[in-house]
């Protein structure tokens, strides 16, 4: 059942549907049948943001402890436009320079080590990844599932610990490991 674009902020036919593959949120044209992981052009990224909050912010699930070899981290992304995916569900076109973005990134960091507020509270408002939804939790992955400098910072962690700024060609991430 489509809900009103005005709550949404998405154009016209857009919907949010929720993968049960990957246990996330997508966007659906019911006209054209098409769908895609960032927002169509023409959303507007704050109705979306109060709205991907409000109905698809606590949809993780968890995962059985005890995979050998894998770890789980969450993660903020701050993308720019020479990222591999200028956008995400926030903007359609992202076109912030690589400076900007690990400025804004940089900020968020000042503020999660003052204890302002958590990376997975932030991720869900500010990550420019679709786990944002998750608080940033980006489920088991072991090595080989991750871009290498994502992957070689995240296994580094010891559980709870935040890492620098870490650059990739998705964009800026502070990843924490979780397990």
């Amino acid at each position: 059942m489509p809900v009103d674009p005005s709550e949404t902020g998405l154009p016209p036919n857009w919907e949010v549907r929720h993968s049960q593959s990957k246990n996330l949120p997508y966007y659906f044209n019911h006209a054209e049948k098409t769908s895609r992981w960032e927002p169509p052009a023409g959303t507007d990224p704050e109705k979306l943001k109060v709205y991907m909050a409000k109905y698809h912010s606590d949809t993780l699930v968890e995962t059985p402890a005890g995979q050998p070899g894998k770890i789980r981290a969450a993660h903020l992304l701050v993308k720019h436009r020479d990222s591999r995916r200028p956008s995400s569900w926030k903007e359609a076109e992202i076109t912030r320079t690589k400076e900007e973005a690990e400025e804004i990134l940089k900020g968020y960091e000042k503020r999660i080590k003052a204890r302002e507020i958590s990376l997975g509270e932030l991720a869900m408002s500010e990550s420019d990844c679709s786990s944002a939804r998750k608080r940033g939790d980006l489920g088991y992955f072991g090595r080989g599932d991750m871009q290498k400098e994502f992957e070689d910072a995240a296994f580094a962690l010891d559980v709870g610990e935040m890492s620098p700024i870490v650059s990739t060609a998705s964009g800026f991430h502070l990843i924490e490991r979780l397990q």
